[in-house]
């Protein structure tokens, strides 16, 4: 009876053993996002649960191909990223954990992978930022094609090397074919501008050296809430056409199969995806929130942006292999 007793407590004490590790458990996760916003929601997160979250940063691509090396050793539980292309090919490898529903239920559609492996957090708009003192507004081309032509030359900036304009080439090369978005590109090269970050694009446009900028719409809002929208030398510009310009990007995140802390890292997803998640995204990034309870200020109404073909189909641009390839080939990478 003695060593049954003794059993019991050494049971016991593995149970409790157990449950401390549980109820310390660090969520690890993959940035690919804004380190600020990521870090608002975090702590809120831990503030609410207990859960405490490390975040280690990169770049959305190189944190994806990254997990894929580690395969299932990576100390990743959570991948958050700018464009959902990465998410898409994470889940193509049967790598990511399906959400529950909590986490899903909230964004629409439209907005999360079919399956419920990975869902998007906020959304931004592709525009034009433009100095009404070099150019009228109704001077502005009605597509974003049109830049790529010699009276816009050295007057417009872009960024080869950002993931939105690599998304954006994507969904360019499924419309409208590979030839004319290669004579597009050849077009950009031998009259634009490139920049190597969005920000410096954006200054460049304010200080006058460029006319026009192809940026994300948060880039602009983030300053004029800084400066105050009356303090800025440049506007926003959308096609409102369903032009490529105007095209929509959705950042978002999942949670790796490989992960040894589901729960918690299902509470995350269910955090980042509530009315109080979304709003510590939107007011700190200026990007749109997908709940729609979330309320997103001094942007322009989610409802008024006209992407192409009306909607987004996350699937219809997922191919960032092709892009990536074209603009190796064009010499913009």
């Amino acid at each position: 009876m003695g060593m049954l007793a003794g059993c019991g407590k050494e049971d016991k004490a593995k149970n409790t053993d157990s449950d401390a590790k549980k109820e310390s458990a660090t969520l690890t996760i993959y940035n690919g996002q804004h380190k600020d916003a990521t870090l608002a929601l975090i702590d809120a997160f831990t503030k609410k649960t207990g859960i405490k979250v490390d975040s280690r940063e990169g770049s959305s691509n190189e944190l994806a191909h990254q997990i894929v090396e580690e395969g299932d050793k990576s100390p990743a539980d959570i991948i958050y990223t700018e464009e959902s292309t990465p998410l898409i090919m994470l889940a193509q490898k049967s790598m990511l954990e399906k959400l529950d529903e909590k986490a899903l239920q909230p964004i629409p559609e439209a907005y999360r992978d079919a399956d419920g492996q990975w869902v998007g957090l906020l959304a931004r708009s592709r525009v034009v930022a433009y100095n009404p003192d070099m150019v009228n507004e109704k001077d502005l081309p009605k597509s974003v094609l049109e830049f790529a032509k010699p009276e816009w030359k050295s007057k417009f900036a872009y960024v080869p090397t950002s993931g939105a304009f690599q998304m954006q080439i994507s969904a360019m090369i499924k419309l409208d074919g590979k030839e004319k978005t290669k004579v597009w590109l050849e077009g950009l090269k031998k009259y634009g501008k490139i920049y190597k970050k969005n920000t410096m694009a954006l200054d460049a446009v304010e200080k006058g050296e460029v006319s026009a900028a192809l940026i994300n719409n948060y880039y602009w809002d983030r300053e004029a809430k800084e400066k105050g929208p009356e303090n800025m030398h440049s506007k926003l510009y959308f096609f409102g056409t369903n032009d490529l310009g105007d095209m929509l990007t959705v950042a978002g995140a999942g949670i790796l199969k490989s992960s040894p802390n589901k729960k918690e890292a299902q509470q995350f997803m269910e955090f980042a995806t509530s009315k109080e998640g979304q709003q510590i995204l939107t007011d700190i990034s200026a990007q749109y929130p997908l709940n729609k309870e979330a309320k997103a200020s001094n942007l322009k109404p989610f409802s008024e942006l006209t992407p192409p073909n009306g909607t987004l189909d996350l699937g219809e641009y997922s191919n960032g292999e092709a892009a990536l390839e074209l603009l190796e080939e064009v010499g913009l990478l």
